[in-house]
């Protein structure tokens, strides 16, 4: 009679059992950093920004960009109103703290290009500083950029065209170098630095910087800003855009509704 294969039972019975006390990987840790508000904000005002310069050129596609150009300027008091009395990571005293550190970083540098050793400085400071600059001139270049949209639209002044202009030039300047900033701080660091603005989460260790994430505030912003796009859509007789301006758009062709 053969014998039972006991050994082999054994150890089978062991290797699973062995297979299933083994404790499953623990998910990567990270914490929210940015709120909801700040960036819906965020992803309002690049859009309104992208569609004004997109539809600054002719007339067919005037009434969007005046649209978008109302919408930036208040999405911009909101932004101001929400860092004077916002929760702490929001407020604009944070920028402020971070710029007021720009002379002491400065002399840091010049004292470790002066010693040679570059090694000592704090280049994440450095980086730090570099994006809260390129961020306030963002928000102080939208008021010349509003302002003067608006006097051109009203016909206040020929030369208003050309500061609207110059002053929309120079913020795609600002936002080209913001993404640069961003993209360079990703690769320094090692990590997507945008994604912040896109789940406002970041990994790493930690307790949360932002203890609630205020989603009501978000969804309203969002609402507000819909409801104005459909408001101006139904004052405007033929609506902010027609398929033929987007044909025309998409062409690059400039047409001028003016001599239909």
């Amino acid at each position: 009679m053969a014998r039972p294969l006991k050994g082999v039972f054994m150890s089978s019975t062991s290797y699973s059992g062995a297979a299933d006390t083994r404790a499953p990987a623990s998910p990567a840790r990270s914490r929210r950093v940015v709120d909801a508000p700040t960036r819906v904000f965020h992803a309002l005002f690049a859009l309104c920004f992208l569609g004004a310069y997109l539809t600054s050129e002719g007339e067919s596609m005037r009434l969007l960009h005046v649209t978008l150009g109302y919408s930036m300027a208040g999405l911009l008091a909101f932004r101001v109103v929400y860092g004077l009395v916002g929760p702490r990571q929001a407020r604009l005293s944070l920028l402020w703290r971070k710029l007021g550190s720009l002379p002491q970083w400065l002399a840091s540098l010049k004292q470790g290009v002066a010693d040679g050793s570059l090694v000592a400085v704090n280049w994440r400071q450095g980086q730090n500083l570099v994006l809260a600059i390129a961020v306030v001139a963002l928000l102080v270049l939208v008021v010349p950029l509003t302002a003067s949209g608006y006097a051109t639209y009203n016909e206040w002044g020929d030369w208003l065209g050309e500061v609207h202009e110059v002053a929309g030039n120079a913020f795609l300047l600002l936002v080209l170098a913001h993404i640069g900033v961003i993209a360079l701080m990703s690769l320094l660091r090692r990590k997507n630095m945008a994604m912040q603005m896109v789940h406002g989460r970041t990994e790493g260790p930690g307790p949360d910087l932002v203890q609630r994430n205020h989603g009501w505030l978000a969804v309203l912003m969002l609402v507000a800003v819909l409801g104005y796009w459909s408001w101006e859509w139904q004052q405007s007789p033929n609506g902010l855009i027609s398929a033929q301006a987007v044909s025309d758009l998409v062409s690059g062709r400039e047409t001028d509704d003016g001599d239909d």
